[in-house]
């Protein structure tokens, strides 16, 4: 794992200098493929299937590299629920699934499936959409020169870490209620306030588990060097004007970490908080309109 394709050393945490300075944003031919892929979400309505994608021999192999070593990552440092979703889930290990593949499996097993984005989504499609079993989800893989490294989410990200989720009803209903919540709300305020939440929780939520914290935020999951320097970064307890109050970095590795003791404390939080919004929502909790 310390070499990738081409022979290009990397780090021990699975990245290759600063997040601006990925070989993903600057190499024209990858840029193409991407864009290549991508397109087909243009014009996508949700629920849609997604057309197929013929993944080339790199892209193959990419996810062979990744999925290696994230499965043994997840071993040591994921919490005992995705353990046990994990072995459940429509995750092949010697080729990228596509997301009717996924779907299929999810359907039967906890009512979701993929719905296809071609990169960031608005939030109140991407949000919305998750009380109707909808996750948005892309279909291009990361740069074959640092596989262990993106500074956007692939599909790697979106199968290693929400399909993991998206094969457990505990985590499906958490999915469905910040979905229900965004359904109703038309504030963007608002909508990036839960947006916010969902980023501290199913993308970087951890569990505190005999002291010890534990991944369960598919961003996490899906990220080689970061699930493994849990020790590294400020955890806090949750609380939910604690997560509005903190920035985060969409690119890189997170500083502050919110944890619970369990999923049941995050799914009572978080309803705790979602059940109170409405449109009004943002000045009661200190937020100032956006620009």
């Amino acid at each position: 794992m310390g070499e990738t394709e081409g022979r290009t050393p990397i780090a021990a945490d699975g990245r290759l200098g600063a997040p601006a300075e990925h070989p993903g944003l600057s190499d024209p031919h990858y840029l193409r493929r991407r864009r290549a892929v991508a397109a087909a979400a243009v014009g996508h309505r949700v629920g849609e299937p997604a057309p197929p994608v013929h993944y080339n021999a790199s892209e193959e192999r990419t996810w062979r590299i990744v999925h290696r070593a994230l499965w043994a990552a997840q071993g040591e440092h994921a919490c005992r629920a995705v353990l046990d979703a994990r072995e459940q889930a429509p995750i092949p290990a010697n080729h990228i699934p596509q997301h009717a593949e996924v779907g299929a499996r999810l359907r039967r097993m906890t009512g979701f499936e993929f719905t296809l984005a071609g990169g960031v989504v608005a939030n109140k499609r991407f949000l919305g959409s998750m009380a109707d079993g909808y996750f948005h989800a892309v279909q291009f893989v990361r740069h074959p020169a640092v596989p262990l490294f993106t500074p956007e989410p692939d599909v790697i990200h979106d199968v290693l870490g929400h399909g993991i989720h998206l094969s457990c009803p505990v985590f499906a209903d958490l999915y469905r209620l910040i979905g229900r919540a965004a359904r109703r709300i038309d504030n963007p305020d608002v909508l990036q306030m839960i947006s916010d939440v969902y980023w501290f929780t199913l993308e970087y939520g951890v569990l505190d588990e005999d002291g010890t914290p534990k991944a369960y935020g598919a961003a996490l999951l899906s990220s080689y060097g970061e699930i493994r320097r849990l020790a590294q970064p400020t955890i806090r307890a949750l609380d939910i004007r604690a997560v509005l109050a903190t920035r985060y970095d969409i690119a890189g590795y997170q500083p502050v970490l919110f944890s619970s003791r369990c999923l049941h404390e995050t799914a009572d939080t978080l309803n705790d908080f979602l059940e109170q919004l409405d449109d009004e929502s943002a000045a009661r909790f200190g937020r100032t309109p956006a620009a």
